[in-house]
């Protein structure tokens, strides 16, 4: 597999409007969305895995949980904090933004019920994502579940993130503690058109 290069996250937040990006969505993933309802999902502590735009994390708070929003941007991260000092919200209060890699991260281990990625692990290449997944087993309570969002391998288009099978995504993360509760294929609701394919995944941390 040929590794792809990818902008310099920090450079691309600082210049770029986040309402232009590809992955822009203002609203909660409809997948996330109907994940949650279906399984009565309704509190609990969050982590929006490279929130970018952090449109996902605000959602989450406005729905009633307690959320982390963290990416490897600062200007991301700025970005976000500034939305939310200018926010009356309340609900807004419930979120916290904060730096961290992570494929070395400070986040504190097993500190949250779920945690969501809708744009990280498929911009990895192979050999960060065992640590990947580690990472992200570790921060999980036990029983706490992960939902993934990434590309498919039945998208066509062949510039944006690497792409994967059910099969591949069932191979890395069941041999690191997770068992797969779902694989759905859907579309990636951004900003392209036609929306990308994807793959929304759930997993437990077992």
């Amino acid at each position: 597999m040929i590794e792809k290069k990818f902008p310099d996250w920090d450079n691309l937040y600082k210049n770029q409007k986040v309402e232009t990006m590809p992955w822009y969505n203002k609203n909660l993933d409809e997948d996330l969305r109907r994940e949650l309802e279906s399984r009565h999902i309704k509190e609990g502590m969050f982590l929006d895995l490279g929130t970018g735009p952090a449109t996902q994390a605000f959602q989450l708070a406005n729905i009633g949980f307690r959320v982390v929003g963290s990416d490897i941007s600062e200007a991301a991260i700025i970005a976000a904090r500034k939305i939310i000092s200018e926010n009356k919200n309340d609900k807004m209060k419930h979120i916290d933004f904060i730096v961290d890699d992570i494929l070395n991260s400070k986040i504190n281990d097993n500190e949250f019920n779920y945690i969501f990625d809708r744009g990280c692990f498929h911009f990895l290449p192979i050999n960060e994502r065992l640590t990947y997944i580690i990472q992200v087993n570790k921060k999980l309570k036990y029983h706490g579940l992960l939902f993934l969002k990434v590309f498919s391998d039945k998208e066509l288009r062949n510039d944006g993130p690497y792409k994967f099978s059910e099969n591949e995504i069932m191979d890395m993360f069941e041999r690191e503690s997770f068992q797969i509760e779902g694989i759905n294929e859907t579309d990636f609701q951004g900003n392209l058109v036609p929306w990308p394919k994807a793959l929304f995944v759930t997993m437990m941390k077992v």
